[in-house]
């Protein structure tokens, strides 16, 4: 007998230190999530990395920065990218997550491909897949650096019934780079936009002081807004890579959080 209560205190013990596991460190990523490649034009297909989630309210569809990439190893994404690093983040937060990695035939998404028509229909195709696998789920594209430029693209180009918003963080704003946010014809976006930047971002191209010019330009939008940030620790390397301000490194879920309650509820 008290060798049976030593092995029930001991599966006890298990059990509790189970859940405060699960409880400090979030949900382990699901069964469900998948590298699916779907085909967008002829003799092409786009890498995404789908994390369907039970009951959620959306889906956020993330397009990351530099080349576009998202660092599949071992059969998951293991790009340090702000986005690709925060998905479960979202994820855990009730909303179905689709992270877009490159067409096939392109090696490295430059500011020029990413206005590209081939782009676009690329981004279409995904939207319409996601839109097969539910129609119920609003559709919302978050871009971040360089995936600032896919996303204010794909606003313009899709119309206003494709998607029900854009968010835009670490925005690229230098005119002299191409496709650079405020220099696309945003007063075609007719759908509501966040804009969220941390103000000590000392990337070149994405200039704190520029975001404003972002929703200057938003004159047809119904809602839009900007939000500085400030918060993050430690950051490290290149001032316009992943690690940085740039990618809100230190502040991760205060800033998934941020954007998430957004989209929840769009409000100026």
């Amino acid at each position: 007998m008290p060798m049976m209560k030593t092995a029930m205190n001991a599966a006890v013990i298990r059990m509790t230190a189970a859940v405060l596991l699960l409880a400090v460190h979030g949900a382990p990523a699901s069964a469900a999530d998948q590298l699916v490649k779907i085909d967008t034009r002829p003799g092409v297909t786009v890498s995404v990395w789908f994390m369907p989630r039970p009951n959620a309210t959306a889906t956020v569809v993330l397009l990351p920065g530099g080349g576009g990439g998202i660092g599949m190893k071992h059969g998951v994404p293991t790009s340090e990218n702000f986005l690709v690093r925060s998905r479960d983040l979202f994820a855990q937060q009730g909303l179905n997550v689709a992270v877009v990695g490159r067409p096939s035939d392109v090696k490295r998404l430059d500011y020029e491909f990413r206005i590209d028509p081939r782009h676009m229909e690329d981004l279409h195709r995904v939207v319409t897949y996601l839109k097969k696998m539910d129609a119920k789920f609003p559709i919302w594209l978050v871009g971040t650096s360089r995936g600032t430029i896919s996303a204010t693209a794909a606003a313009i180009d899709f119309g206003e019934h494709e998607l029900a918003g854009i968010v835009l963080t670490s925005s690229v704003t230098r005119a002299k780079k191409t496709g650079a946010v405020p220099t696309q014809k945003l007063d075609r976006i007719r759908i509501p936009v966040l804009v969220v930047h941390h103000e000590r971002d000392a990337c070149k191209v994405c200039v704190p002081q520029e975001a404003p010019y972002i929703l200057r330009g938003l004159v047809n939008a119904p809602v839009k807004k900007l939000i500085m940030v400030s918060g993050g620790a430690n950051p490290r390397g290149d001032p316009c890579e992943a690690l940085h301000w740039h990618g809100y490194i230190g502040m991760e879920a205060e800033a998934v959080d941020t954007i998430v309650g957004w989209i929840k509820n769009p409000k100026p």
